[in-house]
């Protein structure tokens, strides 16, 4: 039984659609894994756990600026966001 032109164009979409369904699951799955340190849970840095991002953010400059007790490296990325990337745990 010939399959008619409108079943052939809807196995079409489906199969480009499956192909690029399993393209996106492919790029998420190889995804390298997160290297990001999380924000050290120790004494220096309790106090900003129950603080807002924003309001925690502001005191990272004392500490991590070039001549504080503990600078960033130089080929650290801009300095302005730092709970974007490393994030708390609870």
């Amino acid at each position: 039984m010939a399959m008619s032109m409108k079943s052939k164009k809807i196995l079409i979409y489906n199969l480009i659609f499956l192909v690029f369904c399993g393209g996106v699951f492919y790029f998420l799955w190889s995804a390298p894994p997160e290297t990001t340190a999380f924000l050290p849970h120790d004494e220096n840095h309790e106090r900003f756990f129950p603080m807002e991002k924003k309001e925690a953010e502001k005191f990272c400059e004392s500490c991590h600026k070039p001549d504080g007790e503990a600078p960033l490296p130089a080929d650290h990325p801009p300095k302005y966001r730092c709970l974007f990337c490393h994030k708390r745990t609870k």
